[in-house]
């Protein structure tokens, strides 16, 4: 899952950015609103993550434009403020969703993953590549429409491909992603799960290609499903 972070604080930003990145989200920032309202003008992201006290241009005013444009991206809004009226104008103006400060981490990652299931769609909700299929859900795996068990390192890796079907994932990420404890997993580690994963995926469709300077990326391959 890919999201913007639209926030001015550096240190929630920093600690977001990290905390994220190891459960597999990959969060770019914005620091104020014209910068994050380029931003959006000039690149697709799966979820929004809006504050609305913003320098420069509110992120109400970020977010009617965003809307105006008829973007549908999701919106979670990030508010200080108790007052049910700014709320109210944050979901009048297109929010899909909001959330006061402070909050707890694992909340967040609930719901921008609700927000991704939900902008994917109940029919969409199972991703498909060859006769490969994960349920974004209840998190399984099938292949060749019978449900497939991977090593949890396995599975974690092709999960924070497949989700990203067709866009480069940074080493960096996937080895905060499978880290183990508090060491993050090495790259030889990763490219021996890697390798792994590649050799499981024979024949089914899909394949995770190797990008010079980008990382890795799941593609149909070459060869049609058996």
């Amino acid at each position: 899952m890919r999201i913007l972070l639209i926030e001015d604080q550096v240190d929630l930003v920093l600690t977001l950015t990290q905390s994220l990145g190891v459960l597999g989200i990959h969060a770019e920032s914005c620091g104020d609103g014209l910068q994050a309202d380029a931003a959006l003008r000039q690149h697709a992201y799966d979820v929004v993550v809006l504050d609305l006290a913003l320098p420069r241009l509110p992120g109400l005013e970020v977010l009617r434009r965003l809307r105006e444009r008829g973007d549908p991206v999701p919106v979670l809004v990030l508010t200080a403020s108790a007052d049910i009226h700014d709320r109210v104008q944050g979901l009048n103006a297109g929010a899909d969703d909001y959330l006061p400060k402070p909050f707890d981490l694992s909340e967040l990652e609930a719901r921008l993953r609700a927000l991704f299931r939900r902008r994917l769609g109940s029919v969409h909700s199972v991703l498909r590549l060859g006769a490969l299929s994960f349920d974004t859900v209840t998190r399984r795996f099938s292949l060749a429409g019978s449900h497939w068990d991977l090593p949890p390192r396995e599975h974690d890796l092709l999960e924070a491909l497949i989700v990203q079907t067709g866009r480069p994932v940074s080493k960096l990420l996937l080895a905060e992603r499978l880290r183990c404890a508090d060491a993050v997993l090495s790259h030889d580690a990763l490219e021996v799960y890697v390798h792994r994963l590649r050799r499981r995926l024979e024949g089914s469709g899909a394949a995770i290609h190797t990008l010079r300077g980008l990382g890795y990326v799941l593609e149909a391959s070459d060869d049609p499903p058996a």
